[in-house]
Order: structure tokens, then C-alpha cells, then sequence
């Protein structure tokens, strides 16, 4: 497994070795042990979310606070996605900055999202199935989010408008300077 840290420290983006023939492949999508000695962070998952999704579904963006909020470990499964995490922790250098990475069930990328960030993502495929880990359990009066379109993070979700299907709890989030606080 190969890990590389994002412009934005604790987010690292992995890449597991996958083993292929003509059968088809082999790869270990997860071990805690690799994971720790790769990102030197001890996290127990305790949650696994997955969902489906048709092109241009953008969910998001989404977070927990305070007590509950969340690591998140991400992949797709199959398809593919704009897999968005936005730095919302208020003592960060990079607060308000957000990386931006390409997953597929070709690529076999996976985006760690540490707590303190809003996650969102679009799918690019006709279909894709998202599957995330979560280091905490998911509590609903916990919960927060940021307006997709907000114009100060500038997020390019490489589909215009018209393309975009967004839900109506998720077309009325706030923008990060009037969300709901992370801590």
C-alpha cells in the first residue's frame, strides 16, 4: 500500500497494491496495522456506510461534531466520483482549503478524511458505489454541513449545474462561514 499525504496534513490519499491476472485481481483494501505505520494514526473503525448513486448525485458536504465527530476512510467500489474533503478545524492553516481526488473501482484510490472535515462527493459514471469506514457511530443531532456551491472554497465539481442532482437537505446547507461549528 502506498500513502501520500495530501496538500492537507492528516488527509492522505492510498493506493493498495493490487495483484491481477487473467482471473482478475487480488488487493488488501485495508489492514490497521498498514494503515497505522503508513499515516502514523491510530484509528479503530467502527461503522461501515456504502451507497449508490447515479451521475452527477453530489452528496454532500457532510460532517459531525464536537463528541461524535468522524475519521472517514473512503473508496468506490465500483464507478467513479470527485471525492471532496473540506479542512473546517478553525486552528488549521488550511482552514477553508479542500482536496479534490478522483476514485474509482479502477483506480482503487482511497481518501482517509480525518475528523474536522466536511466530506462531499459527485459521481462522474453513470452509476458508482461508495463505501466509506467511520472511526465514530453516526449521531443525527451531531451532524452539520456546507452548501456544495459555496463561493468561498471555489470547488470545481468538473459537472455544471444542470448536471448536478442535489438533495433538498443538502441544497439548504449553510455556507462554511454561517456552519454549524466542528469543536
Amino acid at each position: 500500500m502506498k500513502f501520500t499525504e495530501t496538500k492537507i496534513k492528516g488527509c492522505w490519499l492510498l493506493e493498495p497494491t493490487v495483484f491481477g491476472d487473467a482471473r482478475g485481481y487480488f488487493m488488501e483494501s485495508f489492514n490497521e496495522q498498514t494503515f497505522q505505520q503508513g499515516t502514523g494514526q491510530a484509528i479503530h473503525f467502527v461503522q461501515d456506510n456504502q451507497s449508490y448513486s447515479t451521475k452527477g448525485v453530489l452528496r454532500g458536504l457532510h460532517y459531525q461534531c464536537g463528541e461524535h465527530a468522524q475519521a472517514k476512510l473512503v473508496r468506490v467500489l465500483n464507478g467513479e466520483v470527485l471525492d471532496v474533503a473540506v479542512d473546517i478545524r478553525p486552528e488549521s492553516e488550511t482552514y477553508g482549503q479542500y482536496v479534490a481526488e478522483i476514485l474509482s473501482g479502477e483506480n482503487q484510490k482511497q481518501l482517509f478524511i480525518p475528523r474536522g472535515f466536511a466530506h462531499g462527493f459527485v459521481v462522474l459514471s453513470e452509476t458508482a458505489t461508495f463505501f466509506y469506514k467511520c472511526d465514530n457511530f453516526y449521531n443525527k443531532a451531531s451532524e452539520g454541513g456546507i452548501i456544495y456551491n459555496d463561493a468561498a472554497l471555489h470547488i470545481d465539481w468538473q459537472l455544471n449545474d444542470q448536471e448536478l442532482l442535489v438533495s433538498e437537505k443538502d441544497a439548504v446547507l449553510p455556507t462554511l462561514a454561517n456552519a454549524k461549528k466542528v469543536w
